[in-house]
């Protein structure tokens, strides 16, 4: 299975990452292409959410089961829609100098070879720019890391 993963560290805490990733409800606010989120159910260890994305004229939704272990990890796994899989994991780690650690991974399964192949090509480029959108998330709601974040990937 194709899958990109990317290791972050910034100056918030692990909490409040984590609290801004499970804010999905959020998502169309700031994330690129995504047009609409609905939360179907939520817990403190669990969430089911649908999630429209569209480019253009395409429009697909996808329904995702997340797992919440806070302030440590969040697992999404792909229930339904236009692939044949999709999950990802954020971690986050407190840093002894504060901060957060954060690693990110993402992969996918696209229901046609041809299309993954395809796709696959601009999934690299498309992850990157979500993870920025993350980042300017955090700045916005959390205040400017004054460019303090850096990747280790």
């Amino acid at each position: 299975m194709p899958g990109v993963r990317e290791t972050r560290r910034l100056p918030y805490s692990a909490e409040q990452m984590f609290d801004l990733v499970a804010d999905v409800g959020r998502y169309a606010e700031f994330l690129p292409w995504v047009i609409a989120t609905r939360v179907r159910s939520n817990t403190e260890t669990e969430m089911i959410a649908d999630m429209v994305v569209g480019f253009k004229s395409l429009r697909e939704k996808f329904t995702s089961r997340v797992e919440k272990d806070r302030p440590h990890m969040i697992d999404v796994h792909y229930v339904d829609g236009p692939l044949k899989d999709l999950d990802n994991t954020w971690k986050f780690r407190a840093r002894p100098d504060g901060g957060c650690e954060i690693d990110f991974s993402v992969e996918f399964t696209f229901k046609s070879r041809v299309f993954e192949r395809l796709a696959g090509q601009y999934f690299d480029r498309a992850f990157h720019k979500m993870v920025a959108a993350f980042e300017a998330r955090a700045d916005e709601v959390y205040g400017s890391s004054n460019s303090s974040a850096h990747s280790v990937a």
